[in-house]
């Protein structure tokens, strides 16, 4: 008899386990709720507030304007502007500006700015010369360690480097909270660019949804708009549901969506690679990136920053081994639509993290992945070293190529 996982399973939809709170500027959940009213859902007010966009504002974001005042107090007269819109010496000569996501003792609001004297300001973003490796780089599946434009330190809390997961978007849902006519964006799930006009994600974050869709890319602070490459976003014209998804037990969990227009690559947005059809993975230590809760339940806390978290995979007879040790039973198994990552303590996707992939090294290649899984569901969150499980995305590579030809979509945007 089929078990019927839903009364066992975390519907996983993407973040880091870690027991600290969230990054600093981030606002509790109860303080998050409290700034609107109309939402059922305390996960869909937080993400709201997080992902909310002014009604009337373009799809991208728009570089900030100069601040023209007079200077501030105490500081001669510098005002504060980005860091990319100030040429004082606070870009590197290598080309990559530092900022301290931790520290922020300066005159300044945002860690991304800088209190810049009006002679040294300049009208256009000072746009740093990528490095010759990267410059060389072609195709899909370039991760950025050092990230782009920046690079982060303080990162304490498994922050990922701006646009150091080019590929990573985050699916929103369209709202309206009765008595307000502005649209709001709600955060839904996590998701991987694999073409400018597609994304795969996983089926139970998009199945019957009955609201319109967006893609977000680009993304990386969601409470700052002031990074040197906007982010973009795009609708969802088609949701395409696998034909054997099963949501009482989440088998064969993955969808594509495909976009009314297609995104522009660019510095900070890129595509993930595929593998072929039935690649088999029982070691490696892969990534996986969100911004779902910290740990599970009321206490967790969303992410501001994108974080990212290492796991080994787990071959499936062990995984199922240790599963069998949880509620699930003793006659717990695993399907053949799914693997299983993490098992190490305090490591582990969570609640907000669905949909989001889980990326894996191409062998002989540097700074190269290929995404082998989704997040899927989990018991827990890095609960008792009980690994995490992801769709079996090789399992799908035929069926995904056969809905990109459907759209007359080129395949070579994901191939390696």
């Amino acid at each position: 008899m089929i078990l019927r996982l839903s009364a066992f399973l975390v519907l996983s939809c993407l973040t880091l386990v870690k027991s600290q709170p969230a990054a600093q500027g981030g606002s509790s959940l109860s303080d998050l709720l409290s700034q609107a009213k109309g939402e059922k859902s305390i996960l869909d007010q937080n993400i709201q507030d997080i992902f909310g966009q002014p009604p009337g504002t373009d799809s991208s974001t728009a570089a900030p304007a100069i601040n023209n005042n007079d200077g501030i107090p105490g500081t001669g007269s510098c005002t504060c502007v980005p860091y990319y819109l100030c040429n004082n010496g606070s870009i590197n000569t290598n080309g990559e500006g530092i900022i301290d996501i931790r520290i922020n003792d300066g005159p300044c609001e945002s860690y991304i700015e800088v209190c810049c004297n009006k002679d040294d300001q300049a009208d256009q973003p000072i746009t740093p010369t990528p490095p010759p490796t990267r410059e060389s780089r072609v195709g899909c599946g370039y991760r950025n360690p050092d990230g782009v434009g920046f690079r982060i330190t303080g990162d304490k809390e498994n922050e990922a480097q701006f646009a150091e997961f080019p590929w990573m978007v985050a699916v929103l849902r369209e709202e309206t909270v009765e008595g307000n006519p502005a649209k709001l964006n709600v955060y839904q799930c996590g998701g991987a660019l694999i073409h400018p006009q597609m994304v795969v994600t996983a089926a139970h974050c998009v199945s019957g949804k009955n609201k319109v869709l967006k893609i977000r890319a680009g993304e990386w602070d969601t409470q700052h708009t002031q990074e040197l490459y906007p982010h973009q976003d795009r609708e969802v014209q088609n949701v395409i549901v696998h034909p054997q998804y099963y949501a009482g037990a989440l088998y064969n969990d993955v969808a594509v969506l495909h976009l009314k227009e297609p995104f522009e690559i660019a510095e900070n947005i890129a595509t993930i690679c595929l593998p072929p059809q039935g690649t088999l993975l029982d070691e490696a230590n892969c990534y996986a990136t969100g911004w779902g809760k910290d740990v599970f339940g009321q206490k967790g806390k969303y992410q501001v920053i994108l974080k990212k978290i290492d796991l080994p995979i787990v071959p499936n007879n062990k995984c199922q081994d240790q599963l069998r040790t949880t509620r699930l039973g003793k006659f717990f198994q695993l399907h053949q639509s799914f693997i299983c990552a993490g098992g190490v303590p305090g490591k582990d996707t969570c609640k907000g993290d669905g949909g989001s992939p889980l990326v894996c090294p191409v062998q002989g290649q540097t700074d190269r992945y290929f995404q082998m899984g989704i997040v899927a569901w989990g018991i827990g969150c890095g609960e008792n070293n009980t690994p995490g499980v992801y769709v079996n995305l090789p399992k799908f590579r035929d069926w995904i190529d056969t809905q990109m030809r459907t759209y007359n979509l080129d395949t070579s945007y994901y191939q390696y």
